[in-house]
């Protein structure tokens, strides 16, 4: 090649990292002139929207042990979400525990990277929204990192006493009795329980009968239990999403 053509070679080679480091430069520009906009914590106390929510909160101020069943989009857990996080923030608890039942739907949890709270941590992502809009999004992932939020699989609940703390479990009705029963007997001082499920929605894989309706035929008239029912009706979700709970729900 003459030095002529080389000459105009480097200077193109110049040229495009010059216009290389402007367009980052410009990108990194435009990037911290668009502030984050992480989710802000929720100032007022939720309100009751429906009666079964009314009765469901009623429950909460007068029971430790508080049974939510109904089908989905009443706003079982995330009324419940609300309520905890209030508790937390007004010092009444230290923690909030979360559990449900871990049916495996593809791959066990075994097979899942990371650590267990990392290997839990995608069945527990319908409550991410919940919290965040409870607590916003900053402190509800302070919260998990130092633990006073722990997601925790049911069957590690066996050999501990939760106190002080508000209990969220979810999808129970895919519990065995033999779950409930170690679940039911963790429950130590100022601690609530709250325990949701929809009847309609027993995953066909488990092979075995729920626990919840046993768990509430056991305990259920005791004078520090609730059972709130919530009817479809009572779907706060979007008309929609009532409209496929009916629809799956005719015989």
């Amino acid at each position: 090649m003459s030095k002529p053509r080389k000459s105009v070679a480097r200077q193109t080679r110049r040229d495009d990292r010059a216009r290389m480091r402007n367009d980052s430069k410009l990108i990194a520009s435009a990037d911290r002139s668009i502030p984050a906009q992480p989710t802000p914590a929720r100032r007022e106390p939720v309100k009751p929207l429906t009666h079964g929510q009314k009765r469901y909160d009623a429950g909460f101020k007068s029971s430790d042990i508080i049974f939510g069943i109904g089908p989905a989009g009443t706003g079982k857990t995330w009324f419940a979400i609300q309520r905890a996080a209030e508790a937390l923030k007004a010092g009444l608890i230290k923690k909030i525990y979360v559990t449900r039942p871990a049916i495996e739907v593809g791959e066990g949890m075994g097979f899942l990277p990371g650590e267990l709270s990392e290997k839990f941590a995608p069945y527990l992502i319908p409550l991410n929204e919940a919290f965040e809009e409870a607590l916003g999004a900053g402190f509800y992932q302070y919260c998990l990192k130092v633990g006073i939020i722990e997601p925790i699989p049911l069957a590690f609940i066996r050999g501990r006493t939760l106190k002080d703390a508000w209990v969220i479990f979810d999808e129970a009705q895919n519990a065995t009795k033999a779950e409930f029963k170690v679940f039911l007997t963790r429950i130590g001082e100022n601690a609530k329980f709250v325990i949701n499920g929809d009847m309609s929605q027993i995953d066909e894989k488990i092979g075995y009968k729920s626990g919840l309706q046993d768990a509430v035929d056991r305990v259920g008239n005791h004078s520090q239990v609730s059972v709130v029912t919530f009817t479809r009706g009572e779907v706060v979700r979007s008309g929609l999403c009532q409209d496929m709970v009916e629809a799956y729900e005719r015989t």
